[in-house]
């Protein structure tokens, strides 16, 4: 197996938006002599981070079978949010959530997640590791692992994540982000071309035995920013 550390902007695997440009396909072209290696889970193009890959079949279905039941598997994230949380000692967010749909109060049916009492379980452990003026870096580790968790979860809270187009801002400036691209102003809005939440560390168990951790260093981008 490999663990490695995706940059932000790279999708995972090929769409009708992107191609070429793609982990799956950057991963064939630089191990040439692996055609069987596997992406055992996803990460959000503009996420970067720990992604797990399985060299052969075998160890493919060991990991997504581990990867899918969440007690066998430990994902934390660093996330930059506005705003000062009160999360000095680690806190619990847990919130139910669904997708969209064409009755909700949202021009983004089927893109958005919302917090519903109705939705599937969620939850997120929190924890602030620092502060600056305006911004906070939070340690999120994933409890469930449901589409856009940590995101709606630390935006639900009141804290969005910087750069955030779909949970920050509204619908509006999403919809105009895929319409216009990142213009001048949606980039002062944004502050960060792509949103600051990075999967800093991930334990799974090994194909031959015992578990293994890869950590992935606080990327140059929201160093920056902080």
């Amino acid at each position: 197996m490999l663990i490695i550390d995706k940059p932000a902007g790279l999708p995972v695997h090929a769409s009708a938006k992107f191609y070429f440009n793609t982990l799956a396909r950057v991963l064939s072209e630089r191990y040439p002599s692996e055609p069987e290696l596997q992406l055992c889970h996803r990460l959000d193009r503009e996420t970067s981070g720990c992604v797990v890959i399985a060299r052969d079949r075998e160890a493919a279905a060991f990991l997504k079978h581990a990867i899918s039941e969440k007690h066998r598997t430990v994902k934390q994230y660093l996330a930059i949010v506005d705003g000062q949380p009160p999360w000095d000692t680690e806190a619990l967010l847990d919130a139910p959530l669904r997708i969209s749909t064409e009755a909700d109060d949202t021009r983004l049916a089927t893109v958005k997640v919302l917090v519903d009492p109705n939705g599937m379980p969620a939850a997120t452990r929190v924890q602030v590791e620092r502060r600056t003026d305006r911004y906070a870096l939070v340690r999120c580790t994933l409890v469930t692992g449901r589409q856009h968790q940590i995101r709606v979860h630390l935006a639900n809270a009141g804290f969005p994540i910087v750069g955030d187009k779909l949970y920050a801002h509204g619908d509006d400036a999403f919809i105009d982000y895929c319409d216009e691209g990142l213009t001048p102003e949606l980039a002062a809005l944004f502050v960060l071309p792509r949103h600051a939440l990075h999967a800093a560390r991930i334990t799974v168990p090994h194909p031959e035995g015992g578990n293994i951790t890869g950590d992935a260093p606080l990327p140059a981008d929201m160093a920056g920013l902080l």
